[in-house]
């Protein structure tokens, strides 16, 4: 008899990440940080070298206590993983049974479809509007008996956001028993009116937990460092679930290095200020349809016709270095990701595109 993996294992779809670029090309594909990472970082990166023989902390204290002392919460409260997917995973994998129901807004990130259904529950999408979390779908959708509710704010891919007031109205929607999961992985790229850092919400309410990743604005993806940020009592049952060494020693003194620089991430988000403005404004110019977005990315969307859609601009850009990523998993076949790079990699992209549209008219 063949070994069987357990039910609907096999319905799983692996996530695929934006494509690499090969040797020449521009990746825009995985909204990197185009400063790459803290100078500190690397530094505390190399060090770390000598000292590979070691355990590291299974606990990440100095990690913990740096991130505490950044961001001005409790280190008790934080739990650190292999990016905040993996934080994501341990909480689906504590929390969620099977035919237990997760909601996600309609282009929330893969993942949380993923965390469900290796868990054997359901994912419910609430639909959005103008590519925007609806507060009140959300709701809807969470009265089917759902046990989580993930809300990436900004959303990846759409690079939308709600404001705190909305965050709120959706907590005080949902049953006591649910917990909402706040993935903050762009937050630290906003500072609209209206916006309210998700770690406040954390301390407000006992069932909402957030998530935050290394890999953006910090420039670390390539380590996988994230933490989570949640009541005593979830950090508890995370620290159950999780492996005893799951964030290694590298990439934890290169994070205590990277929180720190808060230069580093000053000049990053001024870089991303400048350039997502330059790309929106720049390509709305060239008659394409962007999606407003806080976040290092922006969202262009092409007509469905022959010679002009999504997949003619993305096999065009790849024609011309640029790696960009098609969003048809998403459900969203007529869209591309684009990530803002450097300067020149931002004009490559918009020459590329007005080469395209004036090619396709």
């Amino acid at each position: 008899m063949t070994l069987q993996p357990r039910p609907g294992l096999m319905d799983i779809k692996p996530y695929v990440p934006g494509a690499a670029a090969p040797a020449g090309a521009v990746k825009l594909s995985s909204n990197e940080n185009a400063l790459g990472c803290s100078p500190k970082a690397a530094e505390a990166f190399r060090a770390a070298a000598d000292k590979l023989h070691v355990y590291p902390d299974g606990g990440a204290t100095r990690l913990r206590q740096a991130i505490a002392e950044a961001e001005d919460v409790d280190a008790d409260r934080i739990v650190c993983g292999a990016g905040s997917d993996e934080l994501l995973q341990l909480i689906g994998r504590a929390y969620l049974a099977p035919d237990d129901v997760v909601v996600q807004s309609q282009y929330g990130f893969l993942v949380y479809r993923l965390v469900a259904m290796q868990s054997g529950a359901r994912c419910v999408s609430a639909p959005e509007r103008n590519y925007t979390t609806d507060v009140d779908a959300m709701i809807e959708a969470a009265r089917d008996g759902a046990r989580i509710v993930f809300l990436a704010n900004p959303n990846n891919p759409t690079g939308t956001w709600i404001s705190g007031a909305e965050v709120r109205r959706l907590r005080e929607g949902l049953a006591d028993d649910v917990l909402l999961v706040l993935d903050g992985a762009y937050a630290e790229y906003v500072d609209a009116p209206g916006w309210e850092n998700p770690l406040k919400l954390a301390d407000d309410y006992g069932n909402v937990a957030v998530t935050r990743t290394f890999s953006k604005i910090h420039g670390l993806a390539g380590l996988r460092l994230g933490w989570m940020y949640g009541p005593k009592a979830v950090v508890d049952v995370i620290h159950r679930v999780r492996g005893p060494f799951n964030v290694n020693l590298p990439a934890i003194e290169a994070g205590v290095a990277a929180i720190g620089d808060r230069e580093f991430v000053a000049r990053s988000k001024a870089h991303n200020d400048q350039w997502l403005a330059y790309l929106a404004q720049q390509l709305g110019g060239l008659g394409f349809e962007v999606t407003p977005s806080v976040c290092n990315f922006v969202l262009v969307h092409f007509p469905d016709e022959p010679g002009r859609s999504a997949a003619d601009a993305d096999r065009f850009l790849t024609e011309h270095g640029l790696v960009v990523r098609a969003l048809a998993p998403y459900g969203l076949p007529h869209a591309l990701r684009i990530t803002v790079g450097t300067e020149a990699d931002n004009r490559a992209v918009v020459a590329a595109l007005a080469a395209f549209a004036g090619r396709s008219r």
